[in-house]
């Protein structure tokens, strides 16, 4: 029932769009929230990224500062959104100790205010010492998952190859809502765009993968041709 409203829902968006599609983030399975005084994450992630995210959200929980925390790592996200350039500069192996501070101090400036016991701050300047100023953009993806999960929230990551409109993501919204994969929890849509899909939809929630794009089925019928051949 659900792969069919899926389909229909991508077939709708395909007569507005040249090519829809969803794609998946890293596969996890998502717990029951944490209480606010557990210091232990409520979602297991992996990478660099997701360590050092996690090793956050405990800090911040044994600071009683992860509201704040969450609130600098929504305002940095948001710098990220509107400078696409920020990754390159902060990857960039010429930084000198006194361009790290420098940028520091300007995600601090960003973060206006919000960042009440330095825990941000601090985690910045970790990352600096550690050359892994570079990953900053991945940790705010995976703090914000960690706090969804802490909320009862679950990702439904929706890629497609072009950008999809708001009646289509809510439509995918609410067929996902109403199939088990959303496990009775509140949904959080996460639209990204993947053009090397071609086209259809890729669905992803918690630790499914719902994969209904036109590279996928190129892939299988490739596959097919080479193993009759």
């Amino acid at each position: 029932m659900l792969l069919r409203q899926l389909r229909m829902v991508g077939s709708r968006a395909a007569a507005s769009c040249t090519s829809c599609a969803i794609a998946p983030p890293a596969l996890r399975t998502y717990a029951q929230a944490a209480p606010a005084q557990d210091a232990k994450p409520p979602v297991a992630l992996y990478g660099l990224d997701g360590t050092y995210a996690s090793a956050l959200y405990t800090a911040a929980v044994k600071t009683s500062a992860l509201e704040t925390t969450s609130k600098s790592f929504a305002a940095l996200a948001d710098v990220f959104k509107k400078d696409p350039k920020l990754p390159v500069i902060l990857t960039a192996p010429t930084l000198t100790p006194g361009d790290k501070s420098q940028i520091i101090q300007e995600l601090q400036r960003h973060m206006g205010g919000q960042d009440k016991g330095d825990t941000v701050k601090n985690f910045l300047k970790t990352l600096a010492d550690n050359n892994r100023l570079g990953i900053l953009q991945g940790v705010c993806e995976k703090f914000t998952t960690l706090m969804g999960a802490a909320k009862g929230e679950i990702d439904l990551t929706i890629t497609s190859a072009s950008k999809l409109d708001p009646k289509t993501l809510q439509r995918l919204e609410t067929a996902v809502s109403k199939s088990e994969y959303s496990q009775g929890k509140k949904l959080k849509v996460i639209p990204k765009v993947n053009p090397e899909i071609k086209g259809g939809l890729v669905v992803e929630i918690g630790d499914r993968t719902i994969d209904l794009s036109v590279s996928s089925k190129i892939s299988k019928m490739n596959k097919l041709l080479t193993d009759t051949l």
